[in-house]
């Protein structure tokens, strides 16, 4: 490409867009990154009692939009969302917030990997979709997952200390029984590095590898 690649953020909660564009800024620092926030994502979907078909075609026209708009890649920031990047084939690359992540652990060979999440909901999502990955991929890694409330409450108190204390506690037991960790929300990414560094194993997030996946998918050309 001879001009920078744009990269569309489609979100649902503002508590999103800094950890994914963190994590392009340091690993896909070329790409210019525009976001797109729609902050009745989540409400209307608690309303209708979660993701139905027109909540679906309301992401796919958010997805379009970003494309016909000129963006080179688009990345979803809202799990709950994720589905629908699998269900929309485009000449871009368009990636559900944990999609690369997962690959990547499906590949890494990982015997066991915690999956932290801040309540149990989000959780127990990300174990279950992990799962699924791992199974197609015919892996064999061990999947533990925990909920860490105070991470909640560091996060929404925007104290990045509480947060890694909070998340340095709940994971130490774990950290001589797993490979690795997996964050589940983007709002936990930003402990990522001082995490590994406390537990001495990979910590994995979604930011980061959507970042490198993004990067490698617009050089090859492929959309996916």
């Amino acid at each position: 490409m001879t001009t920078p690649p744009r990269i569309a953020l489609i979100s649902a909660v503002t508590a999103a867009i800094a950890p994914a564009r963190s994590a392009l800024d340091e690993l896909y620092p070329e790409a210019q990154v525009w976001n797109i926030l729609d902050d009745r994502l989540l409400s209307d979907a608690d309303d209708r009692g979660g993701l139905d078909d027109a909540l679906r075609a309301r992401m796919v026209r958010l997805i379009d939009h970003a494309l016909a708009e000129g963006a080179d890649g688009v990345l979803l920031t809202c799990s709950l969302y994720g589905p629908v990047a699998s269900d929309v084939r485009r000449d871009a690359p368009v990636l559900a917030p944990d999609e690369a992540a997962f690959q990547e652990i499906a590949t890494a060979g990982y015997g066991a990997v915690l999956v932290v999440a801040s309540f149990e909901g989000a959780r127990d999502d990300s174990v279950e979709r992990l799962e699924a990955t791992l199974r197609e991929a015919g892996s064999a890694t061990a999947v533990t997952g925990i909920a860490v409330p105070a991470a909640m409450a560091a996060t929404k108190a925007q104290d990045p200390h509480a947060l890694l204390a909070a998340l340095a506690e709940a994971c130490a037991p774990y950290a001589t029984q797993v490979d690795a960790v997996f964050l589940a929300q983007y709002s936990l990414a930003p402990a990522a590095h001082d995490l590994a560094q406390t537990l001495g194993i990979p910590v994995l997030s979604g930011p980061a590898s959507s970042a490198v996946a993004l990067r490698r998918l617009l050089a090859t050309g492929s959309a996916r």
